[in-house]
């Protein structure tokens, strides 16, 4: 009884994560769409929902310590609460950073952009892909479906590069688009970490599921 009790709490746990990561999903979405249609209370939104991340973050948390201090779980059940603490500090850093892509596009306001943006909702599509896949896998512990987060990865840093070379020109080229620029640089920036901190969820997953510490940024796994 006490055991159908435990894991019933655990999946109580599970969909907590996967309601934290859906809203995380939303809000890289959102904050790109509101920097590309420049919709200024759209990214205001964004900031003022990040309330709700944070909030989910707090009460994963706690039913994590409560579940460890009253349950005091072994093996696999261990690994299980242990990698949901992981996670959503991962998740909560991601919402951030869609916090940040909102305020860079409230800083470059109703101004003109300096060119057509292509590869910045590129990269938010990838990431968005990258924290669904990142989300499955965890909740359904397939390792192969992390290991499918490397090559989108790559594709994110592909594009960062671009993004990166294409506002350095124009900046070189005209310094008046330096400040926009700069911002749109910090965007892309942003998108790249995400990326980074989904290729940590697949990682806490591998370990879940295994038990074993992987680097999928290593370059031998290709």
């Amino acid at each position: 009884m006490a055991r159908d009790m435990f894991h019933s709490e655990l999946e109580v746990l599970q969909e907590k994560v996967l309601k934290m990561g859906n809203l995380v999903e939303n809000a890289i979405a959102c904050s790109v769409k509101a920097l590309k249609e420049q919709n200024l209370e759209l990214a205001e939104r964004v900031i003022a929902q990040d309330d709700w991340v944070d909030d989910l973050q707090l009460q994963i948390e706690d039913k994590c310590l409560t579940m460890l201090a009253l349950q005091q779980p072994m093996a696999r059940d261990l690994r299980m609460i242990g990698t949901a603490l992981k996670i959503v500090t991962d998740l909560e850093r991601m919402a951030d950073h869609a916090v940040d892509i909102a305020r860079a596009t409230l800083a470059i306001g109703n101004e003109p952009l300096i060119k057509p943006l292509i590869d910045i909702p590129r990269m938010a599509q990838l990431t968005q892909e990258m924290v669904h896949i990142g989300l499955t896998a965890y909740i359904e512990q397939n390792v192969e479906l992390c290991y499918s987060l490397i090559e989108k990865e790559k594709e994110v840093d592909f594009l960062y590069d671009t993004v990166f070379n294409d506002l350095l020109e124009f900046m070189t080229q005209d310094a008046k688009t330096s400040r926009q620029a700069t911002y749109l640089l910090l965007v892309a920036l942003f998108l790249e970490r995400v990326a980074d901190h989904v290729t940590n969820v697949g990682e806490w997953t591998i370990y879940l599921v295994t038990g074993e510490r992987i680097d999928l940024n290593d370059d031998h796994l290709l």
